[in-house]
């Protein structure tokens, strides 16, 4: 750590050191593969869908569209936090730099707010889909996605900035070691000697307020998809109409429970070891990611047979 005073006589801090699960040194190694694989599909299984929409010309629609999207914001999150932390367990790179932590803190708070906003686009566009499929080329059409993609990147960019610099302003007095393994924003601000109210009532309001509002429109759009589907009464009809949405409703599920997981560790943390929510938080940058790209790939024929496609190009 270099070290110098400031105008108040403490002493500020230029790079931090993330102490990753020391509590649980057994774990390392395991969970340094776990981590390498999960990393490898995830970026692999990602950049394979990028490619199949990009190359396939049938999947030049706003449904894929929006799942491109996902998936360069899934690959990011990756890169931002998974490289670190392998570097932590193989190399013991336990250093970070002050503006490298506090970037990584903006990113991961960012991309996760953008993430949730694009599950509730995608969740509008099945909504228009099912509910009103004489429209929907009207409706969800590629300036609809363009405009989406600037409302995901402005609200989610814009609403998450005041985080990391409300952190990066504290005073910490010398003390640089965090209790993460990432640059997780109360892990990091806790180390302050100044009050930290506002950032925890900053990154509570904010995290409700975007988190909260897009799970709720979320469930308001499947509520209305339910109710339509059941009421369709041709052969086959309701099967159809949830095999489209299916997969994007795994994924939400999936991505709302780790985080309700993840907040109830927190809650009962005197009950957990202080290892869980930490390990809980590294994996959900990275199996969110990885699941995303393989379920949308077996679950949607389009995809599916454009990537075979593009396999048999490659062979």
């Amino acid at each position: 750590m270099i070290a110098h005073p400031n105008s108040t006589n403490s002493t500020e801090v230029s790079d931090f050191l993330l102490n990753c699960l020391v509590r649980s040194p057994s774990w390392n190694f395991w969970l340094s593969l776990f981590l390498s694989f999960l990393f490898l599909l995830a970026m692999g299984a990602n950049g394979v869908l990028l490619v199949t929409i990009r190359l396939e010309v049938s999947l030049h629609e706003p449904m894929y569209y929006l799942l491109s999207i996902l998936s360069l914001l899934d690959i990011v999150v990756c890169l931002t936090v998974i490289p670190k932390v392998l570097a932590i367990f193989w190399f013991d790179l336990k250093s970070i730099s002050f503006y490298a932590c506090f970037l990584q803190m903006y990113i991961m708070n960012c991309f996760l707010a953008m993430e949730s906003c694009t599950f509730m686009v995608m969740a509008y566009d099945r909504y228009v889909a099912i509910c009103h499929p004489l429209r929907y080329p009207s409706v969800i059409t590629d300036q609809f996605v363009a405009k989406a993609s600037v409302f995901i990147l402005a609200r989610n960019g814009i609403l998450t900035v005041p985080i990391p610099i409300l952190s990066s302003r504290l005073n910490y007095c010398g003390r640089n070691v965090i209790e993460n393994c990432i640059c997780a924003s109360m892990s990091v601000s806790k180390l302050s000697c100044d009050d930290i109210t506002i950032n925890r009532l900053y990154q509570f309001a904010v995290g409700w307020t975007l988190l909260g509002s897009d799970l709720i429109l979320i469930f308001l759009s499947y509520s209305l998809i339910l109710r339509a589907v059941l009421k369709l009464k041709a052969e086959g009809a309701v099967a159809k109409a949830l095999s489209t949405c299916g997969s994007h409703f795994i994924l939400i599920l999936f991505f709302s429970t780790i985080l309700l997981v993840f907040v109830l560790t927190l809650v009962v943390k005197k009950k957990v070891s202080p290892d869980v929510p930490v390990l809980l938080n590294v994996l959900h940058h990275v199996i969110f990611s990885a699941l995303n790209p393989i379920v949308y790939g077996v679950r949607t024929q389009e995809i599916k047979q454009g990537i075979q496609r593009l396999l048999k190009k490659v062979w």
